[in-house]
């Protein structure tokens, strides 16, 4: 029978196997990343995980999750901060450049590539994939409505796009370095020409 555990201690686990996660994501990736190594590192039974989470993908997708919130909340903070009537497509480019180059740069999406992404995807529930996908297009669509947009816009378009440029910058050895900085800012200002 599994131990019964109070609130205070589920928060405590639950927070303690997203650290942890952190910490085996940037360390090994999602492949090499083990249920035996998080239940080692927090010191609770592999038992106990599974009370938590149906599987370390979830856990793992769960954490990427956070800091994908996190990004979006201080990225709709700095749109907010933008004057929207004389608002230009240099500045909104460079500031969504901005963010999407601080994101390169956090130790567990640094170590994320295309084989790892795909991974994580194929092994979580597709209506977590959907529901992921949404929350998405509902973001952007806030943050658009910060902006002085066009009529005709299409928010699952614009999704989408900014979508295939966070997967375009899991090819960056691919694009090459030297002219990868400019490519992703092309890329960037060709979705804000067609918003404002």
């Amino acid at each position: 029978m599994p131990k019964s555990y109070s609130d205070q201690e589920k928060e405590y686990i639950v927070s303690r196997l997203k650290e942890e996660a952190v910490k085996c994501l940037s360390q090994y990736g999602v492949r090499r990343t083990t249920v035996d190594e998080l239940v080692k590192r927090v010191n609770i039974p592999k038992g106990t995980f599974y009370l938590f989470y149906k599987s370390k993908e979830l856990l793992l997708f769960e954490v990427l999750q956070e800091l994908h919130d996190k990004i979006n909340n201080e990225l709709a903070k700095e749109l907010s901060r933008l004057p929207k009537k004389s608002m230009s497509r240099d500045a909104l480019t460079d500031l969504i450049f901005q963010f999407f180059k601080k994101s390169e740069e956090m130790p567990v999406l640094k170590l994320l590539d295309t084989d790892e992404v795909e991974l994580l995807a194929r092994k979580l529930p597709r209506e977590v994939i959907d529901a992921h996908f949404q929350d998405d297009t509902d973001t952007v669509e806030k943050m658009l409505s910060m902006l002085p947009i066009k009529k005709d816009v299409d928010v699952k378009i614009i999704s989408a796009a900014f979508h295939a440029i966070y997967f375009a910058t899991l090819h960056k050895d691919e694009i090459g370095d030297v002219h990868y900085d400019e490519a992703l800012r092309f890329l960037i200002y060709g979705i804000v020409r067609q918003i404002i």
